[in-house]
């Protein structure tokens, strides 16, 4: 990935973009191609030197069964926005700005390991319905469900775990813009509604 310096994320900013609960892209190279999964993963950082990514899929899925060529990848991405240049304060000086789009990702690469094991797939699931659930009045859990009911939805997935090798992540927030814009654009995208899009251009402003 292109990641200009001025753009590069730090640590907590990867951190934070692999804990939160989201989805990823898994992308592998194989004799036969590139095949590609948007996956909900969980991350798990005491697996391996730089933690692990960890999913399911789709027992039809062939993604799993193909062996991959070298390293897997994930593609997180965080929130991304259209940023309008009549948010510049620079539009009123000089007038030479130009539409862009504001982002968050990592393209996250390493070792696939496949899981076809009932137990490991039982953890995590739980594990995964719990970061999404965890919040909610009145949260459903996977022991709900009638036991062979569930014992029947894990023959039927694959458990994929990405073991970390190295991240590259970028996060394109406005910092090459003058204080002055960046404030334009943060309170454009509030009036709109995107508050995690305005919060994350004041978030990388703070020294």
């Amino acid at each position: 990935m292109y990641v200009p310096a001025h753009f590069a994320a730090g640590p907590e900013a990867i951190k934070n973009l692999l804990a939160y609960p989201g989805a990823a892209n898994l992308v592998t190279m194989t004799d036969g191609g590139l095949l590609a999964t948007l996956l909900p993963f969980a991350f798990t950082p005491d697996v391996g030197e730089h933690g692990a990514l960890q999913a399911h899929m789709a027992r039809n899925n062939p993604h799993w069964s193909t062996p991959p060529t070298g390293e897997a990848l994930a593609i997180i991405q965080g929130p991304g926005d259209y940023i309008s240049p009549s948010w510049y304060a620079a539009k009123a000086d000089h007038g030479r700005v130009v539409p862009t789009w504001n982002y968050t990702t990592a393209h996250v690469y390493g070792e696939l390991v496949i899981h076809d094991d009932a137990g490991w797939l039982a953890r995590h699931v739980r594990h995964l319905s719990g970061l999404h659930e965890g919040g909610r009045q009145d949260p459903w859990a996977v022991d709900d469900a009638p036991e062979q009911f569930v014992a029947g939805q894990l023959r039927a997935i694959v458990g994929v775990e990405l073991v970390i090798t190295r991240v590259e992540a970028k996060e394109k927030l406005s910092q090459n813009r003058s204080d002055a814009d960046a404030a334009g654009v943060a309170a454009g995208l509030r009036a709109e509604g995107r508050e995690a899009g305005a919060a994350a251009v004041e978030r990388v402003r703070v020294v």
